[in-house]
């Protein structure tokens, strides 16, 4: 009777696997951005306002908030490089298996699952053992300076001990969300922040820990964020499960995952990079006020970003399912949705960058030099972003695709041909604002550069031997 009752179970939970599934060919795009999307969105909201509620609380401490939020702002070089590993199996596996379940091969999705996990388990420790052993000599190279390196010391020491957590987080959750499950893994960051929220003032300022506080605050947010996740994907609702048969290494799934993942990973990975020579440059040219004017405008660009990564994360999913069954038409109405509204976003965001800078700048510190620095230099830096939600849509349309090599190409471009020698030589020519005349400069080439590209390549993606390709 037992065993009767958990078949029994177990067909209820493939037939409603099953209409979920096809609920991503036949929905409207309306009622799948509100299911899909729009909890994609909240959760990438919710997910940045860690680092976010963090720097908010840190430069509005007595004294030495403007100090402190440069001290931790300078850490954001090594907390990108962490995430970019869980930005490869997110952006990178998470799609591949959604293509997988299209041809309706669950087991195969569950083996790019499983050597998932294994991989970011194995990042894990590889990373904490570098950072820690060489976290003071890369801090004062990201930026920091003897008035900051303490406050930033302190931050990372301790957020590095929740790597696991941060990884397991962000790098599984989108396997939730490719199985049309947008809700739960909205929830599993909404634990996390809403954690993180609360426990911040607690550590910071009632307990007196200061950075260190914030730092703990996070790791504990991350800890019951992984745990939830953990907990959905071996248990009964899910329809990609973690199995042990599966966590072992193959090669043919990892080079398919990273055929994907490299383009995503190099993307968050340059973003720690080019935070180092923006720094470096703001360093030698202004000083730690500047720098910390950086930590503010890389701040609100996360907030711009957040919301349109949720929306392409949750909306990729129906583009590669429909690619992997070969429904090009369904496709085609996606991706336009998807890229429209990128770019419309984006272009309404930075224009109340560009007109109330300040007011930005209000919510990180009450520091009056460094707010009047923030309403001169953050209308030229974020000036690029009006229409980079174009390339915002495009590229995660290309990776949705299993067209990963465009996709990479597209990163690279922007951030490491453009951004990074621009922001080494402009300032050579206009002093300190040329490092934040590097990033319109670079947005407005790579935008346009992506969409010429999608605009020769797309037609030629939309065939059966394209398909065939992905393995």
């Amino acid at each position: 009777m037992k065993n009767q009752d958990e078949k029994n179970l177990q067909v209820q939970g493939e037939q409603a696997a099953f209409s979920r599934e096809e609920r991503m060919a036949s929905a409207s795009i309306g009622s799948l951005i509100v299911s899909m999307a729009f909890p994609a969105i909240l959760a990438q909201l919710i997910n940045i306002l860690y680092s976010i509620i963090d720097r908010i609380y840190i430069g509005h401490m007595k004294g030495v908030g403007a100090a402190a939020l440069t001290g931790v702002g300078v850490t954001f070089c090594i907390t990108v490089f962490i995430s970019a590993f869980s930005a490869f199996i997110s952006n990178g596996a998470a799609p591949l298996a959604a293509i997988w379940l299209g041809k309706k091969d669950r087991e195969h999705a569950e083996k790019i699952l499983g050597n998932s996990v294994t991989f970011l388990i194995i990042c894990t420790v590889v990373l904490m053992a570098f950072f820690y052993a060489f976290q003071r000599p890369l801090l004062y190279l990201f930026g920091a300076s003897d008035a900051t390196i303490e406050y930033a010391v302190s931050y990372i020491s301790i957020y590095l001990i929740g790597t696991i957590f941060v990884e397991i987080a962000l790098g599984l959750n989108a396997f939730i969300i490719c199985q049309s499950q947008s809700r739960t893994a909205m929830f599993s960051v909404l634990i996390g922040a809403v954690a993180n929220i609360i426990l911040d003032p607690v550590f910071i300022f009632v307990l007196g820990l200061g950075v260190k506080g914030a730092a703990i605050a996070t790791v504990i947010s991350q800890a019951l964020s992984a745990f939830w996740v953990l907990a959905f994907l071996t248990g009964k609702k899910t329809t990609l499960k973690i199995r042990l048969d599966c966590m072992k290494l193959e090669k043919g799934i990892l080079f398919s995952i990273f055929s994907l993942g490299i383009s995503p990973f190099i993307m968050r990975a340059t973003e720690s990079f080019i935070s180092i020579v923006l720094n470096h440059g703001l360093q030698v040219y202004g000083g730690d006020l500047y720098v910390g004017s950086m930590t503010i405008m890389q701040s609100v660009m996360q907030i711009f970003s957040a919301p349109i990564g949720g929306f392409t994360q949750g909306i990729s999913p129906v583009i590669s399912y429909n690619y992997g069954a070969g429904n090009f038409n369904r496709v085609k109405e996606v991706y336009r949705w998807m890229i429209g509204l990128c770019f419309v976003f984006m272009l309404l965001a930075t224009a109340t960058t560009i007109v109330f800078p300040e007011w930005y700048a209000a919510f990180f510190t009450e520091d009056p030099e460094l707010i009047s620095l923030v309403g001169k230099t953050m209308p030229v830096f974020m000036f690029g972003m009006l229409i980079f939600g174009l390339q915002n849509g495009i590229q995660p349309t290309f990776l949705a695709m299993g067209q990963a090599k465009i996709s990479l190409f597209i990163a690279v471009f922007r951030k490491i041909i453009l951004l990074i020698p621009l922001a080494i030589i402009l300032p050579r020519f206009f002093g300190v604002m040329g490092v934040y005349y590097s990033e319109p400069v670079s947005d407005i080439i790579s935008a346009t550069t992506a969409t010429v590209l999608f605009l020769c390549n797309v037609r030629k993606m939309l065939s059966k031997e394209a398909l065939a390709k992905i393995r």
